[in-house]
């Protein structure tokens, strides 16, 4: 991590927000079905909520680790009962699907680039190029990802680079172009510098 610090430094910008933030602690899960259901059930929802939700989900499946065969036993209207909106039940029960006839096999995946895991997921309905990055961030931990459509990164931008809006992608990528190979780990900074005072 030390190499990846001492880069990052180099923008004077990102020096400070490292320097007040502290020790680099990035949360990473498995890259499974698992993962990634979690991060449709968390699209568009506070943690708090989110994590309730993911919690029923994980109870009425009744098994240690998520599958697909777990999902589908369960009815779409069960599903709905347990907070689950109607388009993100359709969407945890099409990944399941793909998952079940094997277009995607979680094992590959890291053996793929990052646009190619990009493709992969979201050739699955619900599945978003954000969604895609943020299991590229978490799961794969691939540490040259700018997710341009995450709106914390948008904002902590504008907030620490002093711009007047919110940062286009172009924009976005012109402030990160000197953070590479190590933009997943200054967008974790980015995170943690907006729950800062």
């Amino acid at each position: 991590m030390r190499p990846a610090l001492k880069h990052l430094k180099k923008d004077p910008v990102l020096a400070e927000i490292i320097s007040r933030t502290g020790p680099f602690g990035m949360q990473y899960r498995e890259p499974s079905f698992e993962s990634l259901v979690r991060s449709i059930v968390y699209q568009q929802l506070s943690g708090k909520v989110a994590s309730v939700i993911f919690g029923r989900l994980h109870a009425a499946a009744g098994e240690e680790q998520l599958t697909p065969a777990g999902i589908m036993k369960l009815r779409p209207q069960r599903m709905r009962k347990l907070g689950l909106s109607a388009q993100k039940t359709e969407y945890i029960r099409e990944l399941a699907k793909h998952t079940r006839k094997g277009s995607i096999v979680f094992e590959h995946l890291s053996t793929l680039d990052d646009a190619a895991v990009i493709e992969r997921l979201t050739a699955v309905k619900g599945i978003g190029v954000w969604t895609a990055q943020m299991f590229l961030m978490f799961a794969l931990r691939r540490e040259d990802v700018l997710p341009v459509a995450d709106l914390g990164i948008r904002t902590a931008m504008k907030k620490a680079y002093g711009l007047n809006n919110l940062p286009k992608p172009v924009e976005m990528e012109e402030i990160a172009s000197g953070w590479k190979p190590y933009t997943s780990i200054a967008c974790w900074y980015l995170w943690r510098s907006l729950e800062q005072k």
